[in-house]
C-alpha cells in the first residue's frame, strides 16, 4: 500500500512540474509587430541580434530586440538553442559587453505577456515566444527545428 502511494505521489509531483514548464517545452518562436516589413530572419541574424553585435532588421531598420529576466526559463531554453552556449556563458558574455560599454543587453520584461504587450505595441520590436502564444497581432518570422 505505501509503495502504491509513494508512486502516485511522485506521478502528481511529476504532472505538476511538467505543466507548470508547459510554456518552456513548447515550441519557440521568434516575432515581429504583423506591420513589420520583415517576412524571415536568419538565424546569424538573430545570433548577432540577441548578442548585441547587430542592432537592425536585415532591411536596415533599427530593431528594438525584446528579452525575459535573467530568472525566466524561456530565457535558458532559447539561448541555448540560438547560439549552443550555456545560460551562464550568455550572462558573462553579457556582463563583459556591458562593462565594456561596446553595447547594451536587450530590454528585459518579466513575462511573456509583458513581451506581447510590447511587441504588439511596437512596429520595430522582435522578441522569442511559445508556439503556443502567438496573436493575431504578431507575425512569426523564424522557427526552432526541433
Amino acid at each position: 500500500m505505501y509503495r502504491v502511494c509513494k508512486n502516485v505521489v511522485l506521478l502528481i509531483l511529476c504532472l505538476y512540474s511538467w505543466g507548470s514548464n508547459a510554456e518552456v517545452q513548447s515550441e519557440i518562436v521568434i516575432v515581429v509587430n504583423k506591420h513589420n516589413p520583415i517576412e524571415r530572419i536568419e538565424k546569424r541574424q538573430l545570433i548577432d541580434m540577441y548578442m548585441g553585435k547587430y542592432l537592425a532588421f536585415p532591411n536596415g531598420h533599427i530593431a528594438v530586440t525584446l528579452d525575459y529576466k535573467k530568472e525566466h526559463d524561456l530565457r535558458r531554453v532559447f539561448f541555448e538553442a540560438l547560439t549552443g552556449r550555456s545560460i551562464s556563458q550568455v550572462n558573462a558574455y553579457w556582463s563583459r559587453v556591458k562593462f565594456s560599454g561596446k553595447a547594451s543587453p536587450p530590454q528585459a520584461y518579466p513575462t511573456i505577456d509583458a513581451i506581447i504587450d510590447k511587441v504588439a505595441t511596437t512596429p520595430s520590436a522582435i522578441a522569442y515566444i511559445p508556439a503556443t502564444a502567438v496573436t493575431d497581432e504578431l507575425k512569426v518570422v523564424y522557427r526552432f527545428a526541433k
